[in-house]
């Protein structure tokens, strides 16, 4: 007695049907096609947290923007802050919004990409408005949560360093 057709399998032949025979052998085996299924583009929509990156809301992102500069202009009213530190920020934002950018098309046509350490320094040093935008906009680095993590530890923290430099600058100036 001939086992019965499993759903991965075809059907075996009947003797003397040679095209049934030639037909089933040339059907695809289930896993004979090793290559990868295409990725899907996440729909992008307007609404927060609709971005389907994993990202969570895009508009929290963009909050940490708005928050420092509301610490600039009370650091620029309490102590006088020069414009140095908005020229910084802008020139490290627009060096690390173009990194994102090389590394994202890097990612895509597989050639070599920018260090994760290197992303993160940049984004320590004042470059992290820069890969906000880059995360949000070009939709890279904005799943990994390992990476996501690091990331907003170096937003803290350079606020947090922002603040204190400012004031020292103040005191000693």
């Amino acid at each position: 007695m001939a086992p019965a057709p499993s759903r991965d399998r075809p059907a075996p032949a009947a003797r003397g049907d040679g095209a049934a025979r030639a037909s089933a052998a040339k059907a695809p085996r289930a896993g004979a096609d090793k290559r990868p299924a295409p990725r899907r583009q996440a729909a992008r929509s307007g609404a927060a947290g609709a971005s389907g990156s994993g990202s969570g809301s895009g508009s929290a992102s963009y909050l940490a923007i708005v928050v420092l500069l509301v610490l600039y202009l009370i650091a620029t009213l309490q102590w006088r802050l020069s414009t140095w530190a908005a020229v910084a920020y802008g020139a490290l934002s627009l060096v690390c919004f173009i990194l994102y950018a090389i590394d994202k098309s890097a990612a895509v046509n597989g050639r070599w990409r920018t260090p994760e350490s290197t992303l993160h320094l940049l984004a320590l040093a004042g470059g992290w408005p820069g890969a906000i935008l880059a995360q949000q906009w070009l939709r890279h680095k904005s799943s990994k949560l390992a990476f996501r993590i690091v990331f907003w530890c170096t937003v803290a923290l350079n606020m947090g360093a922002f603040m204190w430099l400012a004031r020292w600058l103040h005191r000693h100036a």
